[in-house]
């Protein structure tokens, strides 16, 4: 059977998937990016994952290629050049190493403009040729489909509106120490640090009161708003502002028909989706009010970063 192997490497988990024509993870596993501090033992780690999930498998498996998301990788070079949330600095020649392990045709791009892919061939925006897919995890990506066509860039890194500046260089700073940024305030990680900040401007009682920096976690604040933590309402809205004013920024330059989200922060639900579309439709200039779809990834939940790194392969295939 002909499958593609689909690499997710975000900054806290490495996933991986065989993944059929039909956009379908068969089988998948993950393993912690943060464990790995040398290059090589990664990328051990990613062909051993491979062999593992072909034996699994239990047939024959004929691997036509891999495909590869990454926070700040370059399609044009093969590279991770300087992510954010990844041990590994400068120009990171991934392509190259894996294909001295691993003898496929191999393409890797931006997580998320890989997710667009994926939501393209597999997803909610099949028959769509202006979207913008957003992914909220421990950082901010995002991939832009205009005219049909995934934006690239000159050098593969278009879509880096994570580190659009929100506060005129007033603000937070994102893991590329650009200040204000958006994924300082809009990602699981910028959530945790807005907790912190409504702690310090409000007196609310609140369970995060008593509750370290490093153990609070994403569903924990979920399920605080689900119960009425006053400081874990102020901060979802808080952040559903800033991501609508952020997606009526984007409308103007492109006015995609959706934008599809995806990710960890999605999982929150209606508490940063409901008061976000408000806010978003009240930022949006009139000429685009009521035109702009807000739609969830049509991709399985735990696999759609791997089938949209799968989808760099499929993609010349269909």
């Amino acid at each position: 059977m002909d499958l593609v192997a689909g690499i997710d490497i975000g900054g806290t988990k490495t996933k991986i998937g065989l993944v059929d024509c039909d956009g379908k993870s068969h089988e998948q596993l993950f393993f912690r990016t943060r464990d790995f501090d040398n290059l090589d033992h990664f990328l051990d780690r990613i062909v051993a994952g491979i062999e593992e999930l072909k034996a699994k498998f239990g047939s024959d498996v004929n691997l036509i290629g891999c495909g590869i998301g990454a926070p700040n990788a370059s399609s044009r070079k093969g590279t991770i050049e300087n992510a954010a949330n990844l041990k590994w600095k400068g120009s990171v020649p991934i392509l190259a190493k894996l294909k001295q392990r691993i003898d496929v045709p191999m393409r890797i791009m931006n997580d998320a403009s890989a997710a667009a892919l994926g939501e393209m061939l597999f997803g909610n925006a099949k028959g769509m040729s202006d979207f913008i897919a957003i992914t909220l995890g421990t950082g901010f990506g995002a991939g832009i489909v205009a005219n049909g066509k995934l934006i690239e860039g000159y050098d593969g890194f278009a879509g880096e509106l994570g580190h659009v500046d929100m506060t005129l260089g007033d603000g937070r700073l994102t893991g590329l120490n650009v200040r204000g940024g958006l994924e300082a305030y809009v990602s699981a990680t910028g959530l945790k640090r807005t907790i912190l900040y409504m702690l310090c401007k409000y007196l609310d009682e609140s369970r995060f009161r008593g509750i370290a920096y490093n153990d609070l976690h994403g569903e924990d604040i979920t399920k605080a708003a689900e119960e009425g933590d006053p400081i874990a309402l102020k901060a979802f809205d808080y952040t559903a502002d800033i991501l609508g004013l952020a997606m009526a920024n984007f409308t103007a330059f492109s006015q995609p028909e959706a934008f599809f989200l995806m990710g960890g922060l999605v999982n929150s639900g209606k508490w940063i989706m409901d008061p976000m579309k408000t806010y978003f439709e009240n930022y949006l200039l009139e000429v685009y009010k009521g035109k702009v779809k807000i739609l969830v990834s049509g991709m399985e939940g735990k696999t759609a970063a791997i089938a949209g790194a799968a989808a760099l392969i499929w993609e010349g295939r269909q």
